[in-house]
């Protein structure tokens, strides 16, 4: 009743081999995300001490910079500058309190405790600074 296929498949060439093109581990795209939110919370961070200076953030950035050298083989991260945004310190906290939630869950999902804690530890801060 049906004619067969007398074409090869264009997704069984020959030529490509699955090695063709570099493939990461779950574990390796966990490291790529972790880092991201991580860097984004650093920003946020640079942008709170630069509006609202305090030793807490200050610990927390160098903390979270510690973080991210581990989680990019050494290479240290890039920092914010220190001007001063017009942005309101209740979004920042906002911010940096959703951005620490999304680390935590990845951080979770990767079995990297000191992330993990940090995670809390800087959404706990931020949550205390937005209610108050």
């Amino acid at each position: 009743m049906y004619e067969p296929i007398r074409t090869k498949s264009v997704h069984s060439t020959p030529a490509r081999t699955p090695s063709d093109f570099p493939h990461r581990s779950r574990e390796e795209e966990l490291d790529i995300q972790l880092a991201g939110h991580l860097a984004a919370l650093l920003a946020v961070t640079d942008e709170l001490r630069a509006l609202a200076p305090s030793d807490e953030l200050d610990v927390a950035a160098e903390r979270l910079a510690g973080q991210l050298t581990r989680l990019r083989g050494g290479a240290s991260p890039s920092r914010a500058s220190a001007a001063a945004s017009t942005s309101r310190l209740d979004a920042l906290h906002l911010k940096a309190h959703a951005l620490a939630g999304r680390a935590l869950v990845v951080a979770a999902s990767r079995a990297d405790t000191a992330a993990a804690i940090l995670s809390a530890e800087r959404m706990d801060a931020h949550a205390v600074t937005v209610v108050a």
